[in-house]
């Protein structure tokens, strides 16, 4: 495992002037966590990344006082979208073939949580349940990892502080989960296309679909993220905008109707940022609660945005079977640092995805 000297360099984004600053600069894919998680620890000190530099998926930090990159892993079949940071900053936990792992930032030592039995975890697909994401409570306390038995799936929630782990609940899929951020008592997580969005407490009790789209109308509910300070989950309503969901009430709202396409949320859930697709108008800044989100551009990402089928109005999976292709690595997945003053994304632009950190103008 190495150690490596900055790769950092900035640039000023043409049409917005706003500060990127590229991260890595590797003839390798590297690409940050998913969307919806963190990108960085609390405290900032690092920012999270993986990396295929040595030939396979590896867990690296770049350090924020001078810029260093340091590789945290040396694991095989390491799943690349499973990682997730603590909050602490401590550790960062993943997943492989076998079980669940977290790797200590400070000395690098890995240690494994649980271990699968019959079960596995998608590591090899590029969308929906396959790519392997899990979720850390922002407590760092509990650790939700989907796991698939056959053709059905079951949430594995692990306690962080004792090791035990438990399967909570079971459905016909289970994808791309996620703690509240302001109550570990509850989780979200992603179903099938049309069943999409449900939500269950932490020990699997009032598991239930928060969500019935409109099945005439093909509608498409996709890429869903909790909005901190309340009980609401906001969606893409893709190629049409956003809605807020109050999964209590059932009230729906509009939030954006721009082509929102994955939006990550500030931590005072104040706004929300987005990456854009056909057309790709590049990351867009927007208010989360106005009911109007009016699309500010940040910056472009330039990112090749693989993916051809979203090129349409409506769900194509009701449409038949549908062939994919849509590497993650192309996709930028905006996702803000805990103040909310930088926007960390990838982009292969160059031809490699690297990652870049946007810096978030003052709104003041």
């Amino acid at each position: 495992m190495g150690e490596y000297p900055p790769e950092g360099r900035a640039r000023t984004d043409p049409h917005t002037g706003a500060r990127v600053r590229q991260v890595t600069d590797h003839p390798s894919i590297n690409h940050h966590p998913f969307y919806y998680l963190p990108p960085m620890d609390d405290a900032m000190r690092h920012v999270v990344f993986v990396s295929h530099r040595s030939g396979r998926p590896e867990i690296f930090v770049e350090r924020q006082q001078d810029g260093t990159l340091a590789q945290l892993t040396e694991h095989d079949r390491l799943a690349e979208w499973s990682v997730h940071p603590s909050h602490d900053g401590r550790y960062v936990y993943f997943t492989d073939a076998g079980g669940g792992w977290r790797v200590d930032v400070g000395t690098r030592r890995e240690e494994q949580l649980f271990s699968f039995d019959d079960g596995r975890i998608g590591i090899d697909g590029h969308v929906g349940a396959a790519m392997g994401t899990t979720t850390v409570s922002r407590d760092d306390r509990w650790w939700a990892v989907p796991v698939s038995f056959g053709e059905r799936s079951r949430m594995l929630v692990v306690d962080t502080g004792s090791g035990a782990a438990d399967y909570v609940l079971e459905a016909d899929s289970i994808g791309h989960p996620e703690f509240h951020p302001d109550d570990a008592e509850w989780l979200r997580y992603a179903g099938p296309y049309h069943a999409r969005i449900w939500v269950a407490r932490r020990d699997g009790s009032d598991h239930r679909l928060a969500y019935e789209r409109d099945a005439a109308a093909k509608e498409w509910v996709v890429h869903e993220t909790w909005r901190p300070g309340t009980r609401e989950i906001v969606t893409t309503r893709w190629p049409h905008g956003m809605i807020g969901i109050d999964v209590d009430t059932g009230a729906v709202r509009r939030v954006c109707s721009f082509n929102a396409w994955h939006a990550a949320i500030s931590r005072d859930g104040s706004k929300l940022v987005s990456d854009t697709t056909y057309p790709d108008d590049g990351l867009m800044l927007f208010d989360a609660a106005d009911g109007v989100g009016e699309p500010q551009p940040l910056c472009a990402s330039e990112a090749s945005n693989e993916g051809a089928h979203w090129n349409t109005d409506h769900c194509p999976y009701d449409d038949g079977p549908t062939t994919v292709y849509a590497p993650q690595h192309t996709h930028p997945h905006p996702a803000f640092s805990p103040d909310g003053r930088q926007v960390v994304f990838t982009s292969d632009r160059g031809g490699f995805a690297q990652v870049y950190v946007a810096e978030v103008p003052d709104q003041s």
